[in-house]
This record gives structure tokens, C-alpha cells and sequence, in this order.
């Protein structure tokens, strides 16, 4: 038996306010950056295909839905950053993310720097998290010390800072050095 879905009548091509209306309730739903939205409506265009009068004028407007405010890069990168911080990951981990979803340098400079306040606080939170050096039960062999080890970096943390970590017993205060 054939269900109603696949008698779906496929969705309209876009226009300017059929684009328009989408882009609306993508930031609405989702925080997202220029980058983000751009390849979104872009992908769209791609589906559905374009029904406008002129060509998809889609950087306008991200240019025009960024000058109202809808789309922050500076802040959407400050919130990643606190949002890292408290999973406990590192600086390195943030810079590959910010990377990926289209910050520039300068839009991502507070959020870097905040994370590099916060680099120890990471790692306290990422340590707990994984109960590694002290907040571990016991002092781990240096087979399961070397993972260890391995994932503080794959979260994105200094070698040396994770190493204190690592080599710390149960208890132990680590702090900076």
C-alpha cells in the first residue's frame, strides 16, 4: 500500500520572498553564521530551483539580515567559545570549528581570547568530565595515562597543560604554571 508521502507534491521553486521567508525562519530556528546561511540558501536554490524575475541575489541578503542584527558572527563565536569552555575542550578545538563554519579572524578575535582566559578552567571541566588525574579514583597506569594523554589533545588542549593534567594524582591541585 502506497502511503500519502510519496503522492507529495513537491515545494514551489523560490523567488525573492519565497527566499526571503526561508532565510527568516532558518535564523529564527537556528543560530548560524554568514557562511552557514549562505551555503543554506544557496542549497535550496539548488533543490527547488529559482522562479524570480532576477538572478538569486542570496549575499545581499546575508548582507542585509547581518546589518539587522539576525546574524552575529562575532557573537555566534563568543557563544561557541563559552560553549566550549564549559564541555572542556581547547583552544586548538575552537579554532578548527570556527574554521569550519566560516568566522574570520577578526570576528572570532574575542572569542579566541576568551578561550585562552579560560584554557585552564577547560581543562578542569574536561578532566572531570573524563575523571582524569584528579579527579580520578586512582593514579592511572601509563598505558591508560598515554590515552589519556591522547584525548586531552584530540579535545584541543595544550601538550603541556595536559601532561600536568594527566601526571596529576587523585586530588592533586593543578594550576598554572
Amino acid at each position: 500500500m502506497k502511503t500519502a508521502a510519496k503522492f507529495k507534491k513537491p515545494p514551489p521553486p523560490l523567488n525573492e520572498t519565497r527566499l526571503r521567508t526561508l532565510a527568516l525562519h532558518y535564523v529564527g530556528k537556528y543560530a548560524t553564521t554568514r557562511s552557514k546561511l549562505t551555503a543554506y540558501l544557496t542549497r535550496k536554490i539548488g533543490e527547488r530551483g529559482w522562479d524570480g524575475e532576477r538572478f538569486a541575489e542570496v549575499e545581499a541578503l546575508v548582507e542585509q539580515f547581518t546589518e539587522l542584527g539576525y546574524v552575529n558572527d562575532a557573537q555566534f563565536a563568543e557563544s561557541r567559545s563559552r560553549s566550549f569552555v564549559a564541555r572542556g575542550f581547547g583552544k586548538q578545538r575552537l579554532d578548527a570549528d570556527l574554521r569550519a563554519v566560516g568566522i574570520t579572524e577578526s570576528d572570532a578575535s574575542d572569542a579566541k581570547e576568551y578561550m585562552s582566559e579560560s584554557a585552564l578552567q577547560s581543562a578542569h571541566n574536561y578532566a572531570r568530565r573524563k575523571r582524569i588525574g584528579p579527579y580520578a579514583p586512582e593514579i592511572a597506569p601509563p598505558d591508560r595515562q598515554y590515552k589519556q594523554l591522547q584525548g586531552f589533545l584530540r579535545a584541543g588542549h595544550d601538550f603541556e597543560l595536559a601532561k600536568r593534567f594527566v601526571r596529576a594524582g587523585p586530588g592533586d591541585e593543578v594550576s598554572e604554571e
